[in-house]
């Protein structure tokens, strides 16, 4: 079980009225802009041979998923860059572009940690602070600390398994966090907490509720001051976009009688409330702050640099490969950090290797298949670019992946809720 001892908060309290009063006095605000640590960008496109390879993957991820549209980023800081818009936005419609919003979905788990760590640096609370400190009715939950919830180890259950035929049906419906979360924590607990991994959108939507009364700010503040504002994330923000955005469509492709998808006339549910996500997976961004925020979360730019976020991780499943682990709302496969995920009409991943500046980023735009595939994707996409040929002057990354592009595809196919067209 982890377990660190909780920050002396009266005298970080000090400390930060004091560095408050010292801005003040000096006549001007403090930069929150922050710089992530990782490998400079050559400004080139990706070779042509590698463009093709990735382009293959994703045309074949989205006929496999019912998607007619799909927007990916791939950089590879040695290589060059592939960011791209493929497909409609429903089958047959309007072309899809690079510039549209999307869910971020689990991504904005990790934002919400992000969130959990900074006001423990300030001491307005400790990562070992029980949950019900903050969130009231829950007695059963004395046990949980706000690390827990973080890590996904509090032994709560989760609400989408209950709740995703019903968002599909009745997209249009706002859902309360705490109506949420008691899908989640209404039923006896799993396990102990801090004992084992255990996937948990409740207690990510708990943590929400926790931080905004121990901060007194509402969450999507809470996001903006300590994730989008130091990042500059302009496209990005839990439940809301600019408003000249225009969002991707989400289709969601029906069961048919008798067995199978409907995937030529899928149902547009784009308008399902991101209530349904608030500080799990409600955040909406685009597809460059999303290989952003990746590459920020990977390389620990928003947090303490002697926070200890992903220093403990864990297997998400007693079968899992030693390189597919948990911790810190994020995911840890082989040297790449990052989330995957799906709402109703999206599929989103993005990882990055904070050694290497390797960063992938995708959405597709059909959530009846499998959110896995989002998942493999990412990774299929990693395995093609982590091999791509070094520009003059700069020299490619020596270490590779455990695992192969030609797995992921497989991987990918195995969930298949779409048959490929016949030649």
């Amino acid at each position: 079980m982890r377990h660190r001892t909780s920050r002396k908060r009266v005298g970080a309290l000090l400390a930060g009225a004091l560095t408050a009063a010292i801005v003040v006095l000096a006549g001007c605000s403090a930069d929150t802009h922050v710089d992530i640590d990782v490998p400079p960008q050559t400004d080139v496109a990706l070779a042509e041979e590698t463009v093709q390879q990735l382009q293959d993957a994703v045309t074949a991820a989205m006929t496999a998923s019912g998607s007619s549209g799909a927007i990916v980023g791939v950089w590879a800081p040695w290589s060059g860059s592939w960011v791209a818009a493929l497909g409609t936005q429903t089958p047959g419609g309007a072309p899809v572009t690079t510039d549209m919003t999307f869910p971020a979905t689990k991504m904005t788990r990790a934002m919400t940690c992000d969130v959990l760590y900074a006001l423990a640096e300030r001491g307005t609370v400790a990562l070992d602070d029980s949950v019900d400190e903050y969130v009231s009715g829950v007695p059963a939950l004395a046990d949980v600390t706000l690390e827990q919830l973080c890590d996904s180890t509090s032994g709560l259950g989760s609400y989408t398994p209950h709740l995703f035929g019903t968002w599909v049906q009745n997209p249009e419906r706002a859902w309360k966090p705490r109506e949420l979360a008691s899908f989640g924590i209404g039923k006896e607990r799993d396990s102990e907490a801090g004992a084992a991994y255990l996937d948990s959108d409740a207690g990510y939507v708990l943590l929400g509720l926790a931080l905004e009364r121990a901060a007194g700010m509402t969450a999507a503040e809470l996001i903006a001051e300590h994730v989008v504002d130091p990042l500059d994330l302009d496209a990005t923000a839990l439940e809301a976009t600019p408003s000249d955005a225009v969002r991707l469509t989400g289709l969601h492709s029906r069961t048919l009688e008798g067995g199978g998808r409907d995937c030529a006339e899928p149902l547009d549910v784009t308008e399902t409330s991101l209530s349904i996500g608030f500080t799990d997976s409600g955040v909406l961004t685009d597809i460059d702050d999303l290989g952003r925020y990746a590459q920020a979360l990977a390389s620990g730019a928003l947090v303490p640099d002697d926070a200890e976020r992903f220093a403990d991780p864990l297997a998400p499943s007693s079968g899992a490969l030693s390189w597919n682990m948990r911790a810190g709302g994020a995911v840890l496969a082989g040297s790449l950090i990052g989330q995957a995920g799906a709402l109703p009409g999206y599929i989103t991943a993005a990882f990055s290797d904070p050694d290497t500046g390797l960063t992938v980023a995708l959405v597709l735009n059909n959530s009846a298949a499998s959110g896995s595939v989002g998942t493999y994707l990412a990774w299929e996409l990693a395995a093609i670019a982590s091999k791509a040929p070094a520009v003059a002057g700069e020299s490619a990354p020596a270490a590779g992946l455990p695992w192969t592009a030609e797995q992921q595809h497989a991987a990918i196919a195995e969930r298949a809720i779409c048959a490929a067209p016949a030649e």
